[in-house]
Parts: structure tokens; C-alpha cells; sequence
């Protein structure tokens, strides 16, 4: 991307795309299982089509138009039509409510939807009412419900117009400037209400302009499309790789992700860190079925342990003993991502020391970075040509960075978004008077400038004593075990820490089997003292190397997983911590029921 001239919109962006010839710029999965490819010229075609279908319809520059959909072309093309009319994207979570959604919309003023299937149609249009909605658009093919318009019907004929070009389409595309809103995306909210983050135009192509020209992707390259593209991670990394001539493959469902990298064998792989620790432990799972497999494993983490930081910097060891273990051990998890990824890249959240030390010590560096949705979203990212296991990286070049007193991480920069949506109070706290973004991260630098994220401002615990505890890294020391999948710190204003541990319920049943127990339910099976006990040796291990205060004094096991869908984890896998104090204030009550008299810090 640095060889060709700098974006200054998103529109850009599509021009670029759209005036090269590849043949097979997507890549999408039809009702077949049969992968189809799409062309920059149809995607071209395509947008267009809908485009002028939008301006029918009296959308007017800055005008919102939501979208409801999983990962599929056709998201890329609502996109960028919606942006080449000077539009506004409003992205939505599929997984929400209708309620949840139509508060969002109605807070948006949206007249047009698109939403990818009959499911998600029934869902909006059940609170249609509650909204300023005129028209929904629904991208599943077949004969749309009453009241909907079929997003293909629109789209026929276009690709019969092969490589002709509209100039007064492209020049709408190009009358947009960068100081236009290009999107509105509604935060999470882990912590509080959602609220719509404005993007520009000027925003994200800064971002794109810098943020991943060290990796050198071309048009040799393939990524698989897959977390939310209602995060701006997911949908930037799709821009970049668009952008640099590489294949887009789109993935609907997440539980075919494994499915799909076999299939497709992508060269660049991004994900949040609880893929990355699913994979470990299912890598981990299967070893613990086989005492050979066992031992072979825990005899190429030991080799490979001693060449992590080598590997770590994008090295290949000469050593004879961890080629050998490369062979047995190494290649095997290479093939669980496709066996040809070069690139491996994690965001969203800490990865932790311990996740990424292990995948090195299997021989594949994974690269952390870092940014929020109000960023574009790049702040900082570790790359082939600068590196440090442990930090987020080094601050992109366009970026300035500084702490404040307390810790909090503030930023200022061209990707720095304009501010929250009809939200003047929160803007007026989330920025300084000259101008820096608060980001709400505590974190440090070192003297070679990389950057530290130690935790969330406002999620840290605070005990009775006065002490500030970082929940994160003691998270996902215990998340390192095969048998936690999740596990939450509790004990704001307590005397002590205690955790709550959701299990990896798959390898603990076989665990369980092995030790010969038996329990009708995942309720009485954390409640058996046997497993009780296990996961106090997996508490003491975490807690090793921790300050007294920082340790897990109690802990409890729940008999629930904590998913996106159930509504514990944020789509990109982060605790809902208010929604999780609710949840379980009960058992929180009853591990510090007797604080009074207990032994504090």
C-alpha cells in the first residue's frame, strides 16, 4: 500500500479496487458448500447497482443506513454503496435484540435497513414501529417476506455491464471528502450505555494508510473474514486487504471457522485472543487423550521455549532438536490454521504473556496490537520489523501518544475520531482541552517505545485498602489452563480478590471420566471436591509471582459458559463485567459473606 498514493476517503479506497482486474477478489460459500468467487469488476457493478438504488430512494448525503448481517459479500457491498452516495454506515450487531437494535436505530434516525436474513427481517421488523424505518432490505435469496425488499432482485442485470464505468457515479464516489462521516458504530458497551462512535472518511483512511504497511501483503495473499465487521477491526483488516489486492473469504459462522481455514488455507490470520486460546486448548486437548502424544508435546514446548524470543523476531531456529519437534509437534498446529499463514496478528484484547509464549514456543509469532473503535482503530502494533512479546507494539507513525498522571493512556492523531453521537457531555469527558483523546487504558512505555496495556481505568478493582488491582493479566494467567475457559476477578471495595471460573466444560468432562467421576449435571459437577480441588491447584499456580493483594483468596466455579450469546461476552470476547456482577451477585455475596471476621490482604 505504501507504493501507491495515499487514501484520503474510503471511497478511494473502492476506486482502487474496483479499477484493477481481479478475477477473485471474494471469496463467498454458497448453499452448497461450494466456494464461489466474485471479481473487483462485479463488486464494482454491484455497488453501483445498489447505489443508484439508494439515491431512488432519496437517501441524501449523510443520510444513516443501518446494516444487520453476518460476514458476507454482501456486507461489502451494502458498505460501499452506502459510502459512495456520501452516505452514513450504521453497523449493527446481528446477535442483538430487536429492542436492543431498534433503540440503536431509532438513536441513529435511520430510513433504510439491510439485514441478511428472514431471521434478522422478522426480528426489526417486529419493532419497525418504534423506529423511523421506510424500507428494509433483506440479502437472503428466494421471495422476501411482506414488507421487505430482496437486496439480489435489486442487484440483478449488473453483472452484464462487465467493465463499463459510470463517471458520474465515480465522480459522486469521489465528490465525498474526508471530513465527511463515513460511519456510526454503537460501542459495545461493557460498562455502560452504547454509544455511536463518528468515524470519517479522513479517520479510517489515515489508518489504512500506515497501519499495516509493514506486513507487505499483496495480491498473493488471502484472509478469512470472519469476526463481527460491525467492529471496526474486523471491517478495517477487510479494507487493508481489499486495498492491497489480496482475496476477502468470508466466513457467516464462526463454529466453521476451523471447517474453512482447512479449506481455504488463508495466508494472514487475525483474531481476537480467545481464538487464539481455543485453539491452544484444543491443541492441548487432544495431546491429553495420548500419554505419547502427552509427553511429545510437552517435550517440543520445552525446545521451543528456548527458542521462543528467536521465533518471537520472525526467526527460523537452526537448532536439530526443534526442527525435529517442528515436524512432530509445530506443523500440526500450523495445519489448524490452513498450514500457510505467514501472519498471524491478535487484537481486541490482552493476549496475555502466556498465550503468546506459548505459540512461540510452537514457532509462530503472534503479533499483538492495539486500538479502540474511537482510534480507526490502530494505535499501536507489533510487526516483523519491531517487536516485543508482552506489549502492543510501537505507536503508529501518525499517532502521538502520552500518559496522563494516573496512567490513563491519551492520544491524538488523524484517526482519532470526532467525537460520540449527539453525546456532548461524553465528549466533553473523553477529551482534553488541547485535544487528546482519554482512552481509558492504563498503560506504560518503555525505553524503546513500546507501548504496555495493563488494564482497563475503569474495571480495576480497588480493595478496601486502598489497593489497585489490574483484573486482566491474573484472568488470563488461569485462562492459560486447558481447564478455564473464562474467569472473572471480583472484590471492588472488598478486602480480598476472589474470581469466578467458568470451566472449560469439554476438557474438564473428559477429565472428570479419566478420574472416574460421575455427575449428572454440570452443576453438580463443580460442586464435586475432586474438581474443586483441581482448579485450587490452577488458582495457586496463578497466583504465583502475584503481590498479596493481587491474590485470589477464594474462588468459585459456575456451571455456565460464558458466550457473546449468552450474553456474558462482548462480540469481541471481552467480559461484560456489570452484566456478569449481576449475574452472579448472589455467589459474590456468598464469598465475602464473612469478610468481616476473614483474614484480609
Amino acid at each position: 500500500m505504501t507504493s501507491k498514493a495515499p487514501l484520503t476517503t474510503i471511497n478511494d479506497l473502492f476506486l482502487r479496487i474496483t479499477s484493477a482486474d481481479n478475477p477473485r477478489a471474494v471469496l463467498w460459500q454458497d448453499e452448497f458448500g461450494q466456494w464461489q468467487p466474485i471479481s473487483s469488476l462485479q463488486i464494482y457493478q454491484r455497488v453501483r447497482r445498489l447505489a443508484e438504488t439508494i439515491l431512488k430512494w432519496d437517501a441524501q448525503k449523510g443520510d444513516r443506513i443501518a446494516l444487520i448481517s453476518e460476514n458476507r459479500w454482501e456486507w461489502a457491498v451494502t458498505d460501499f454503496a452506502t459510502l459512495a452516495v456520501g452516505a452514513v454506515n450504521v453497523p449493527i450487531y446481528p446477535t442483538l435484540t430487536g429492542d436492543q437494535i431498534a433503540v440503536l436505530i431509532q438513536d441513529a434516525g435511520c430510513r433504510i435497513a439491510v439485514v441478511s436474513t428472514r431471521q434478522q427481517y422478522e426480528k426489526l421488523n417486529a419493532v419497525r414501529h418504534q423506529t423511523p424505518l421506510e424500507r428494509i432490505l433483506i440479502m437472503e435469496p428466494g421471495a422476501p417476506p411482506d414488507g421487505a425488499i430482496s437486496f439480489h432482485e435489486l442487484l440483478e442485470g449488473a453483472d452484464t455491464r462487465g467493465a463499463e464505468r459510470d463517471t458520474m457515479f465515480d465522480a459522486l464516489a469521489r465528490s465525498v471528502e474526508p471530513k465527511d462521516l463515513a460511519t456510526l458504530i454503537y460501542t459495545s458497551g461493557t460498562t455502560g450505555e452504547p454509544k455511536g462512535v463518528m468515524l470519517t472518511h479522513g479517520n479510517i483512511a489515515a489508518n489504512q494508510n500506515i497501519a499495516a504497511a509493514d506486513f507487505g501483503f499483496t495480491d498473493q495473499d488471502a484472509c478469512i473474514s470472519f469476526l463481527p465487521l460491525s467492529h471496526i477491526t474486523a471491517r478495517a483488516l477487510d479494507y487493508v486487504m481489499y486495498g492491497c489486492g489480496a482475496q476477502v473469504i468470508y466466513c457467516a459462522q464462526f463454529d466453521k471457522l476451523p471447517q474453512v481455514m482447512r479449506e481455504v488455507r488463508p495466508t494472514a490470520f487475525v483474531g481476537v485472543p480467545r481464538v487464539y486460546e481455543k485453539v491452544r486448548q484444543e491443541v492441548e486437548r487432544r495431546a491429553a487423550l495420548s500419554p505419547f502424544k502427552k509427553r511429545i508435546l510437552a517435550w517440543a514446548l520445552r525446545t521451543g521455549a528456548r527458542h521462543a524470543a528467536e521465533v518471537y523476531a520472525g526467526g527460523v531456529p537452526a537448532s536439530l532438536a526443534w526442527k525435529l519437534a517442528r515436524k512432530l509437534a509445530y506443523s500440526k498446529v500450523r495445519e489448524a490454521f490452513g498450514g500457510r499463514v505467514r501472519v498471524f496478528v491478535s487484537g481486541g484484547a490482552p493476549l496475555g504473556m502466556d498465550t503468546a509464549q506459548w505459540f512461540a514456543s510452537v514457532g509462530i509469532p503472534v503479533w499483538e496490537g492495539y486500538g479502540l473503535t474511537e482510534t480507526s482503530p490502530v494505535i499501536a502494533l507489533n510487526t516483523s520489523a519491531a517487536q516485543r512479546m508482552g506489549s502492543v507494539g510501537q505507536p503508529l507513525t501518525n499517532v502521538e501518544l502520552k500518559l496522563a498522571e494516573d496512567g490513563e493512556l491519551l492520544v491524538r492523531g488523524p484517526s482519532v475520531f470526532v467525537g460520540y453521537w449527539q453525546k456532548p457531555e461524553a465528549n466533553a469527558e473523553c477529551f482534553d482541552a488541547e485535544g487528546w483523546f482519554r482512552t481509558g487504558d492504563i498503560a506504560r512505555m518503555d525505553e524503546d517505545g513500546f507501548l504496555y496495556i495493563t488494564d482497563r481505568k475503569k474495571e480495576l478493582l480497588k480493595t478496601s485498602g486502598g489497593k489497585l488491582v489490574a483484573p486482566q493479566p491474573i484472568e488470563n494467567k488461569l485462562k492459560a489452563n486447558l481447564l478455564v475457559a473464562q474467569a472473572a476477578l471480583v472484590g471492588d471495595k472488598h478486602k480480598f480478590i476472589s474470581a469466578l471460573i467458568s470451566p472449560n466444560f469439554t476438557a474438564l468432562e473428559e477429565w472428570a471420566r479419566a478420574q472416574g467421576i460421575t455427575a449428572g449435571t454440570r452443576a453438580q459437577l463443580v460442586e464435586d471436591a475432586r474438581v474443586v480441588a483441581q482448579y485450587a491447584e490452577i488458582v495457586r499456580e496463578a497466583n504465583a509471582g502475584l503481590a498479596n493483594f493481587e491474590t485470589i483468596k477464594r474462588f468459585r466455579l459456575v456451571a455456565d459458559e460464558w458466550t457473546q450469546e449468552s450474553g456474558d461476552l462482548t462480540p469481541s470476547m471481552k467480559l461484560k463485567r456489570r452484566v456478569l456482577n449481576a449475574r452472579y451477585a448472589g455467589l459474590i455475596a456468598e464469598l465475602y459473606a464473612d469478610e468481616a471476621t476473614a483474614r484480609g490482604e
